[in-house]
């Protein structure tokens, strides 16, 4: 790097559309455009499902109104960089924009594990104390719980936008992604970012890989109790009820596992893997949890059901 070009410092960045293909942006327009109103469609679909059927006002339908506000919220975090690339072809976003972008989606991305620790002891609690339930899990203890996740995203995220406010950038100023992540603004400074790195790693382990460890415990102590049970298909029964839970967990965990790896060892593979594992990361989660939860669990599916049949003999 010449003299000169080490003295540039930016103060906006670069958004990657399709890697090597600019030109074939719009064609993303319209898929991207319709995974977004899918995810609004859908959520708002649970949230009002829950909201008018009074039979559906249990803890577990609470939590899972929490996980759609989350979905949504991670959604709209990067709709706005996304519609500027894909739709109106406009690539640069100023760094604290970016910045802003970037506590958001990290910030809801830990809510949204911290969520899915909730339902984990939601279902624990559902089926070791079936009868103690709905006085264990009250309308207070819900609304706190919540208040906690949200507390905790906020509060493991807030240094991020100093972190990364704190560093030079005068090497390149082109991102991978479509929207700011803190490991893809990181790597184009031009100073140490060890601290950066560390603090990275700590969030992970005491966040995201502590949250899939306590999912993990949860389930081995429902295991245990479903074992404990008498009846073979009261056993079954109560699993069955967790199975909507833990295809949203592995809807969140295995492409953010996939990110991890395709960060870390896939540097030889192809750009467009990486936009791909990305986009993947954060928009099938919110696209799929509606459905698996429409499909999975019969008192919204019935409901929505009846809603759309009410609609076809009123038509």
């Amino acid at each position: 790097m010449n003299s000169n070009a080490s003295h540039v410092k930016y103060h906006s960045f670069i958004l990657m559309g399709i890697p090597g293909m600019p030109d074939k942006n719009p064609w993303m327009a319209f898929p991207l455009g319709f995974l977004y109103i899918l995810t609004l469609l859908g959520n708002a679909a649970i949230l009002a499902v829950i909201k008018v059927d009074h039979n559906l006002r249990e803890p577990m339908y609470y939590f899972l109104s929490i996980l759609a506000v989350t979905d949504v919220s991670l959604s709209m975090s990067t709709l706005p960089s996304m519609l500027s690339i894909f739709w109106f072809n406009t690539s640069e976003i100023s760094f604290d924009a970016c910045i802003a972008q970037m506590f958001f989606i990290h910030g809801f991305g830990v809510a949204e594990s911290g969520v899915l620790v909730s339902m984990a002891f939601d279902r624990f609690v559902a089926i070791r104390e079936p009868l103690h339930y709905a006085s264990i899990l009250t309308h207070s203890i819900i609304g706190k719980i919540g208040i906690a996740v949200l507390t905790r995203a906020v509060c493991v995220v807030f240094p991020v936008p100093f972190l990364i406010k704190r560093l030079p950038f005068c090497r390149s100023n082109v991102l991978s992604h479509s929207y700011c992540l803190h490991q893809d603004a990181m790597r184009l400074a031009c100073a140490s970012t060890r601290i950066n790195s560390l603090y990275g790693l700590i969030i992970v382990i005491f966040t995201l890989g502590l949250d899939a460890l306590i999912i993990l415990f949860s389930y081995v102590l429902i295991l245990k109790t479903v074992l404990g049970i008498a009846s073979r298909a009261e056993g079954l029964k109560a699993l069955n009820t967790c199975l909507s839970h833990i295809c949203a967990v592995l809807l969140f965990y295995v492409p953010l596992i996939g990110i991890t790896m395709t960060h870390r060892f896939g540097k030889h593979l192809s750009p467009v893997v990486h936009m791909l594992m990305a986009n993947i990361y954060l928009l099938l989660p919110p696209v799929l949890n509606p459905i698996v939860y429409s499909v999975k669990t019969k008192q919204i599916r019935r409901r929505i059901i009846y809603v759309f049949q009410r609609r076809k003999n009123r038509i």
